[in-house]
């Protein structure tokens, strides 16, 4: 059946890159037939050894089969079998070592490990005892024959002994017999072998040399480290350390022989002994510039050294004595100048691979009582060297940040987590070397370089996090801290610095001057001048849209934060001001600030009114000075958009009536408890604007945008106005339910809850809102029962989210009407209707498997039963109670996926329970009849289980939510 004219006519053709997919796949399919042949496996190893001519895809396929049948069949051949495969693995080595042959792909020969590897774990110790010594003995074939040596070796490891591999109870027991084995019968020679192979091909062969090294360092772990920890191969590693080929290899076995799990004193003595060999031989320090990626291994090693050691010393310092610990300490200490000149190398890489010795030693430092001098240099040290990586690169992108910029941006996060620990060390050393260093730097900042001009403002923003104060006050409390602060707030708002041209500084400056703002409550004078650096060329008019936008953020904060202290400046701001809150129309492209950035200075704007000395009126008439504009560019808009053609340009003038309302919505969060929109003499200006709004739900285009950004306004307006809202809710959610699609439903219903919240005893909600849900109801309900009956594919996340999302809007929605007592909402509907809204609610508690929804529906069939469950009730509510929302309040539960290990589920149980205290409380011994004769045995249940459950219905509610979680767990299992 299988033979090699079919793999090289056929087969070998198809499986071809180049080949149609049909093609391939047929191809596919018949070599899927032949790894699952009795002999296939040996056809495929014949096909090995006969010759490398094939092409790579076709061995690759070839030894994929020969893989297949050892996970798979090995273990149960006869030995005969077995015995042929060891043969094939012979056979191939030194067919890859011959003359005739060629050696075999990289990938190809990974692939052959892992083969090697495979038959190694299941014959190794018992069936192929002396496997390594077959396979040493292969060395003498030259280069290629150690090439697949290395590789089999960390095939081996991979299988066995790879930490980041999860294996099962049984390979784990596996991979301990076999490294017991090895240690007992062949690791002396493999370690031999290794020797050997770094000495012959040490200048010849560095490729070999290098894979050898990451061996060693693979299986120093788990070996005896002085087989490798010796004078010989330390010698030798000290040398490839010299040589460029090797060096960086080199560096990385050493970093894994000190990193073996050892004793602490043990660890000590290996490190303590190969410290100085590689200090005397000149390598433990950073390179020239052209030798980076060996700095950042020689990092790595150093790295390495201190962090073994304090792990080393944070054990001893549990059950060691005080002289050990010493001797640790003093033995991290020793390396500290190493490291420090390591993290100071101008390369980022070569700091950042020290970062973490440098932040476990000043943890190590913060465990201390009482530094030594030595120790207060260490910090003070590090402090500097901290301070100055953090500095910008002349190369830096302010403008368009990319890939570098964002790794140094998280390299400086990690620096920021040094400097806040170093303050945790001596507070008094940081405060003592940031005060002299910012008031220096900024009072002389006309001289000097952009990067030292911001590190000194980001120092002083960094105190604020590195040195918390109590309620965020930096200005009261320690005095040491307190005079350091006023005095650098001081410099810095006095000195001009904010004229610095460059947006790195100009970014630093807002950032510090709004984190510290408490310092205006000492200081307040200076608040004209900041105000005025936010709103001229330094800030919101600076030539980089960086600055611009970040600056309108931060100036609606400062507002916001000093809106009492700022008061008597409000005048001389708002004219400034005025000119950045001009709507620019689309067609006169961009503006100096992005629409997002014109948010926040409405709302900066609107907190001065509303917060300014001015009478009531005077707030009016200010508030209606700055929307009236708004509301006059609104309607020339929609001017345009009627008699516009483009569907392009149509899109741009809906986004910009969005825009209109979305200024106006801004403005409108300026309002607080105290300072109302009525009693800052603002409900007018806001309701013509309303008028004004609604009416864009008329215009027969681009209606979605259009719906969204009235809905949003009427959001605001439901939070900020009172009854004079309700009579435009009608007329608005004719508009936004026009068309009756299902998303303009979907986005109605969380405004209509919310109405319905807010409003619902306001008699004018009963007279203007009430009549108009009556309605409507039913169109909402039949619309959303169409949208939910519509198939979703299997495959569609984005539909069945879009689906559940539809059904939890539906279900609040009949929530609220029934929650917020305005049944009469359902009562006004036919009773066919209604029966259909309740079964609906039975199925969403029941079928449903949404935890939310679930309790939201048990939510609305108790209200109901509270509302109706009594003598005055709709006709035929009674039997739904028995024979719909009483089995509902079982059969959710005991469904499969009713989770009741979940609190969401959890809380949805709780609410069937109270479900069903409810009907108690209104049908007493009746319901309890009920369910004892009628209803609880038809689930099988015993007679002595129901007298259980009914017992427990009459208890405390907290009592019977508890019980019945416990019923149900137990009638599940």
């Amino acid at each position: 059946m299988f033979g090699p004219h079919v793999m090289e006519a056929e087969v070998l053709q198809n499986l071809e890159p180049k080949a149609d997919v049909a093609a391939q796949q047929c191809a596919l399919a018949y070599l899927e037939q032949l790894k699952n042949s009795e002999a296939g496996w040996q056809f495929c190893m014949n096909n090995l050894t006969r010759g490398m001519n094939q092409e790579n895809h076709l061995r690759f396929f070839c030894f994929q089969v020969v893989e297949h049948y050892i996970r798979n069949h090995y273990n149960h051949e006869n030995l005969a079998e077995q015995q042929r495969v060891r043969e094939f693995l012979s056979c191939w080595i030194q067919l890859q070592c011959s003359q005739l042959g060629r050696q075999e792909a990289t990938f190809l020969r990974n692939k052959a490990a892992q083969v090697f590897a495979l038959v190694f774990v299941r014959d190794y110790p018992l069936f192929w005892a002396d496997f390594f010594g077959d396979l040493i003995k292969t060395l003498s074939f030259g280069p290629q024959a150690v090439d697949i040596y290395v590789r089999v070796l960390k095939a081996i490891d991979s299988e066995v002994a790879d930490q980041d591999i999860i294996r099962t109870h049984q390979e784990a027991e596996r991979n301990a017999a076999i490294k017991n084995a090895m240690r007992g019968s062949c690791v002396e020679k493999l370690v031999e072998s290794w020797y050997h192979i770094l000495k012959t091909y040490e200048t010849s062969n560095p490729e070999l040399v290098n894979q050898c090294l990451e061996v060693i360092g693979a299986y120093v772990s788990w070996i005896d480290i002085a087989l490798v920890a010796n004078d010989r191969f330390i010698a030798l590693l000290l040398s490839l350390l010299h040589m460029i080929e090797s060096r960086e290899s080199a560096a990385d076995c050493l970093h894994d022989i000190i990193s073996k799990g050892m004793e602490p004193l043990d660890k000590l003595q290996l490190i303590e002994t190969l410290v100085p060999v590689l200090q005397n031989s000149g390598i433990l320090k950073p390179l020239e510039d052209d030798e980076t990626e060996f700095s950042c291994k020689l990092s790595r090693l150093v790295n390495g050294i201190g962090l073994n050691l304090i792990d080393a010393h944070n054990k001893l310092s549990k059950s060691g004595s005080a002289e050990q610990v010493a001797l640790l300490q003093n033995a991290v200490e020793r390396k500290v100048p190493i490291m420090i000149e390591f993290l100071s190398n101008d390369y980022d890489d070569v700091s950042a691979a020290v970062l973490e010795f440098a932040k476990e030693y000043i943890h190590m430092l913060k465990g201390k009582v009482m530094l030594t001098e030595e120790q207060l240099g260490y910090a003070r040290s590090l402090l500097l060297t901290v301070v100055h990586k953090m500095k910008y690169d002349e190369s830096y992108r302010f403008e368009q940040e990319g890939e570098d910029e964002a790794t140094f941006q998280e390299f400086r996060k990690q620096l920021k987590v040094l400097f806040d620990n170093l303050a945790g060390v001596n507070k008094e050393l940081v405060i003592e070397y940031v005060s002299e260093f910012t008031t220096n730097t900024l009072s002389e900042w006309r001289t000097a370089s952009f990067q030292n001009v911001e590190i000194a403002i980001y120092l002083l923003y960094l105190m604020g996090e590195a040195i918390p104060a109590s309620g965020g006050n930096h200005f009261s409390g320690d005095h040491t801290k307190v005079s350091a602060m006023q005095t650098m707030m001081h410099v810095l708002v006095t000195c001009d610095v904010s004229h610095y041209p460059h947006p790195a500084v100009t970014l630093q400056y807002v950032e510090t001057v709004v984190r510290y703002e408490k310092f205006f409550n000492t200081e307040p004078e200076h608040i004209p001048y900041v105000l005025t650096a936010f709103l001229d060329q330094r800030g919101v008019r600076n030539s980089s849209p960086l600055v611009r936008s970040r600056c309108a953020y931060l100036f609606s904060r400062f507002v916001k934060c000093l809106r009492t202290l700022i008061q008597p400046y409000i005048k001389e701001i708002l004219g400034p001001l005025q000119y950045l809150l001009v709507l620019v129309p689309p067609e006169n492209g961009s503006s100096l600030i992005s629409e997002d950035d014109q948010l926040y200075l409405y709302e900066a704007a609107a907190v001065m009114i509303v917060s300014g000395a001015f009478g009531a009126q005077q707030k009016g008439m200010l508030m209606s000075n700055m929307l009236i504009p708004v509301m006059d560019k609104f309607k020339t808009l929609v001017s345009q958009l009627l008699v516009e053609m483009d569907e392009q340009k149509q899109e741009l003038l809906a986004q910009s009536l969005c825009h209109a309302m979305a200024v106006t919505s801004r403005a409108s969060k300026a309002f607080t408890n105290h300072q109302t929109m009525k009693s800052c003499c603002c409900v007018p200006i806001f309701i013509e604007a309303m008028k004004v709004f609604l009416g864009c739900l008329q215009i027969p285009t681009q209606s979605r945008i259009l719906q969204s950004g009235v809905r949003q306004f009427l959001h605001r307006m439901v939070v900020c106005l009172e009854e004079e809202v309700l009579p435009y809710i009608p007329q608005a959610s004719e508009g936004l339910l026009k068309g009756n699609d299902i998303r303009s439903i979907q986005e109605y219903i969380p405004l209509i809850v919310q109405i319905i919240a807010k409003f619902k005893l306001s008699w004018v909600f009963q007279k203007e809102v009430i009549p108009f849900l009556q309605q409507v109801f039913m169109p909402i309900v039949n619309a959303i029962f169409s949208a939910l009956s519509l198939p979703v594919e299997e495959n569609d996340e984005q539909g069945k989210r879009e689906k559940q999302l539809l059904q939890r809007n539906y279900f609040q929605f009949i929530a609220a009407v029934v929650t917020n007592n305005i049944s009469e909402v359902l009562n006004a509907q036919e009773s066919r209707f209604l029966e259909q809204v309740m079964i609906s609610i039975i199925r969403g508690a029941v079928d449903f498997p949404d935890p939310v929804a679930q309790k939201t529906c048990f939510s609305i069939l108790r209200k109901l039963v509270d509302l109706w469950g009594g003598k005055e009730q709709p006709h035929g509510f009674t039997q739904f109670i028995y024979k719909n929302i009483v089995p509902a309040c079982f059969m959710a539960p005991l469904k499969s996926t009713f989770d009741l290990s979940d609190a969401q589920t959890s809380l949805a149980l709780a609410e069937s329970a109270m479900c069903l205290k409810t009907i108690l409380q209104k049908h007493g011994d009746e319901f309890v009849n009920y369910l004892h004769a009628e209803y609880l045995p038809t689930l099988q249940i015993s007679p002595h289980l129901i007298d259980e459950y009914c017992q427990a219905l009459k208890a405390e509610n907290k009592v019977f939510k508890n019980y019945v979680k416990v019923f149900f767990q137990q009638a599940k299992t």
